[in-house]
């Protein structure tokens, strides 16, 4: 595919929109309007990938993010794994990562998939 203009994008992206609602799981994929937004949806992801990359979380991303989830504090996760308030505080600003053992436990306890947490 050619490189994507940003009005071939804006263009795509507004015709997405107009398919939308045209378009369910009842319709054949062999339908015209199920066949443009198909094309029209490669066009708006192929663009998107390219100028809004999504970068992997850090360890200490997905951590703050699964605290602020579960809508608990950096002490009672300290609480939970054993460690000291401060050694989680370390994990959340990137000042040292967790071990092996205190990964797993965090993976465990804050329902973060091990391989978020390897960077997979």
């Amino acid at each position: 595919m050619n490189k994507i203009t940003k009005e071939q994008y804006e263009f795509a992206l507004a015709r997405v929109e107009e398919l939308l609602p045209l378009v369910n799981d009842n319709i054949p994929t062999n339908d015209k309007n199920a066949v443009e937004l198909t094309v029209m949806s490669d066009i708006v992801i192929a663009y998107e990938k390219e100028h809004f990359p999504i970068k992997k979380p850090t360890i200490a991303e997905l951590i703050e993010l699964s605290l602020e989830e579960k809508g608990m504090s950096q002490k009672q996760l300290a609480g939970e794994i054993g460690i000291s308030p401060s050694r989680v505080n370390d994990f959340v600003s990137g000042r040292s990562e967790p071990t092996l053992k205190i990964a797993r436990l965090l993976c465990q306890i804050l329902n973060i998939p091990p391989a978020a947490m390897l960077g997979f």
